[in-house]
């Protein structure tokens, strides 16, 4: 069953972001925030397959956490589905994403659109001061950012390294930071094909003021709460 299910959700992803990707170019003369509206209208779309499809439900727990104003996410990263999701869950936000992403075909055309931030993480200084030009201009726009500090998808139960750049870019704009766990992976592992019916948990942690903060302590506060978090969502706790 598990394997049907899957192979239904895969064969749906095939027909419909195609001709989706076509929809999301048509949106390229609207301003910024009216085309992530209709190209996130994917998301929401690949989100509701995955209920129906493969099982998949979620809950979220904190919403009252989020500030009113926009604010840098921070998040584990376990799967392809929180990049999905979290376009439903929380306000509307850019990703923080590898240049190389934007390559893809289709779900790369239609991503650069949705105005990410795009950094080539091998040009250092140069990256980072991007990053904040680029954050800077995004919060202005009305955006808050999401950022997976590990860089990549972990395993459940796993941990990665925790990069300074999100809590360094939220130091420097001012922005709250919004940490975030969740248990996708158990269900919608890392590049795996059969994905498990079952109900995701994420969690939005307390704000955390940045505003004159060293980013390494921010950081350090940051990684035991979401590592904390998530292994107890891991665990059903």
């Amino acid at each position: 069953m598990i394997f049907l299910r899957s192979l239904a959700f895969a064969l749906a992803l095939v027909l419909v972001t195609p001709p989706y990707s076509l929809v999301a170019l048509a949106s390229f003369p609207l301003p910024a925030l009216t085309r992530f509206r209709i190209i996130t209208g994917w998301s929401r779309l690949i989100i509701l397959l995955a209920e129906m499809l493969l099982g998949i439900r979620y809950r979220v727990l904190g919403r009252e956490h989020l500030p009113d104003r926009p604010a840098v996410i921070l998040s584990k990263h376990q799967s392809a589905w929180e990049t999905l999701a979290f376009q439903v869950i929380f306000p509307p936000q850019v990703l923080v994403i590898k240049r190389e992403l934007l390559w893809i075909p289709f779900f790369g055309w239609g991503l650069a659109l949705a105005s990410p931030i795009a950094i080539d993480r091998s040009r250092g200084a140069v990256a980072l001061k991007r990053l904040a030009e680029q954050g800077r201009r995004r919060l202005a726009q009305g955006f808050w950012i999401a950022i997976f500090p590990e860089g990549t998808r972990v395993k459940p139960g796993e941990r990665g390294v925790y990069r300074v750049g999100g809590t360094w870019l939220a130091a420097r704009l001012g922005a709250p930071i919004v940490p975030v766990a969740h248990n996708a992976g158990l269900f919608w592992g890392k590049n795996a094909f059969l994905k498990r019916p079952g109900c995701i948990t994420v969690e939005i942690g307390e704000p955390i003021e940045s505003q004159g903060a060293d980013p390494h302590a921010l950081n350090a506060k940051v990684e035991q709460w979401i590592e904390t978090r998530s292994a107890a969502l891991s665990r059903g706790q």
